[in-house]
């Protein structure tokens, strides 16, 4: 076992999944994490300027400590502009990774937005100035590059795609960490006979996630009087949409649940209560809302496309994945008529996949095999060299 190390998480968007990626690795790993971390809002100001503050509190603690061994920045870093910042302080030898969450490139903008390509162009440039890139998923890594051409091409000249293969090539998957216990067996139908079985919506009450899908597969089940339970959670950062309000009123006979839940221990207590979680998003690049609801037991309806097919295993994607709204309503239909628990082994899989024991280890290992390729970081303080490094060999200062 090598030694622990320090490791510096640099997150200008600390709210919502961000923050609670953050804490979980913090939590986890077998390394001493220092987090620093801005408020999560505004979140275009945050990428343009949020390394000015970054680094203005990386170099305070520079006064105190000795460098990390290795520093993870997320998308919503301009890695480049904090490095700069940083040149007289950072040793060049510390390792610096990009935790690609989600990207500016391919995320849906709303329709009353018109896309700005200077957000995507930051991320690229965060992922060029790191020596590794993270991506929660094989299918935002794929994404990302098959669009990346396209968008560079746009522009007149020295638009250097050459680089994105060599970036590809030092770009890896490292999924997101859940809150995730292997079951002990099978269990039953947690709503019992006297309720009709209860679906839960988790997610961000956003226009990516296509809420109008979702209650309009709800409203279709109603017409054909096929009883069902609501649980409507998730964040909502702007305006509620208009379709929330609307289901609130129409559907208020099926409603177990409605609203943002505040607290942690709230939120996976309703998950426990739920049997059936639906996706309708047309947009994932991950899924942490559903992962965390199949851990506390509830059953999958997913599209089959986007990030979802790699969360289920292949055996089980037939029964959990939809190929489009005429192959949900059948499915939605035939589980809440005949519910069934749902597979132990599909629990478990999430377990042995995505449990932040797992995912932390896999992030602590890939930072140690980082560090262990380059010399140890010096610690110079009023220009002197303040001591050797742990495991630094003797040499000439």
């Amino acid at each position: 076992m090598t030694r622990p190390l320090h490791v510096w998480l640099l997150s200008p968007y600390d709210t919502g999944s961000h923050a609670a990626w953050a804490q979980g690795y913090h939590n986890h790993s077998r390394h001493r994490i220092t987090l620093l971390t801005m408020a999560g809002r505004f979140w275009k100001w945050r990428m343009q300027g949020g390394a000015l503050e970054l680094a203005g509190r990386a170099r305070r603690l520079l006064a105190e400590e000795p460098p990390p061994d290795a520093v993870l920045a997320t998308d919503m870093v301009n890695l480049p502009a904090w490095l700069g910042l940083m040149r007289a302080a950072l040793p060049g030898s510390v390792p610096v990774f990009c935790y690609m969450h989600e990207n500016q490139l391919t995320y849906p903008w709303p329709p009353s937005e018109k896309p700005d390509p200077t957000y995507a162009i930051i991320n690229w440039l965060s992922q060029v100035a790191a020596d590794g890139v993270f991506f929660n998923s094989r299918y935002h890594l794929e994404s990302w590059f098959d669009e990346l051409p396209r968008l560079l091409k746009h522009y007149p000249d020295y638009n250097h795609l050459e680089l994105v293969e060599q970036v590809r090539r030092r770009s890896e998957v490292m999924p997101v960490g859940i809150h995730a216990t292997a079951p002990a067996d099978d269990g039953a139908q947690r709503s019992g006979n006297s309720q009709p079985p209860l679906i839960v919506w988790n997610q961000r009450w956003e226009y990516d996630k296509r809420p109008d899908r979702f209650f309009k597969l709800l409203y279709r089940l109603q017409t054909a009087h096929i009883p069902f339970r609501l649980a409507v959670a998730g964040e909502n950062f702007r305006n509620t949409p208009t379709e929330f309000e609307i289901a609130r009123h129409r559907l208020a006979d099926h409603i177990a649940h409605w609203g943002y839940l505040p607290s942690r221990a709230a939120y996976i207590d309703l998950l426990g209560q739920a049997d059936l979680v639906i996706s309708t998003a047309e947009h994932e690049f991950f899924g942490i809302s559903v992962l965390e609801a199949i851990g506390a037991g509830a059953f999958p309806l997913l599209p089959n496309r986007l990030s979802y097919p790699e969360l289920i295993p292949a055996e089980l994607r037939p029964a959990c994945l939809y190929e489009d709204e005429e192959d949900l309503a059948q499915k939605a239909s035939h589980w809440l008529t005949q519910p069934r628990p749902t597979p132990a082994s599909l629990r478990r899989h999430i377990a042995e996949h995505y449990a932040w024991p797992v995912v932390a280890r896999l992030y602590d290992d890939r930072i140690t095999a980082a560090t262990q390729e380059r010399p140890p970081a010096v610690w110079m303080e009023n220009g002197k060299r303040r001591g050797r490094r742990q495991n630094e060999p003797d040499g000439p200062y």
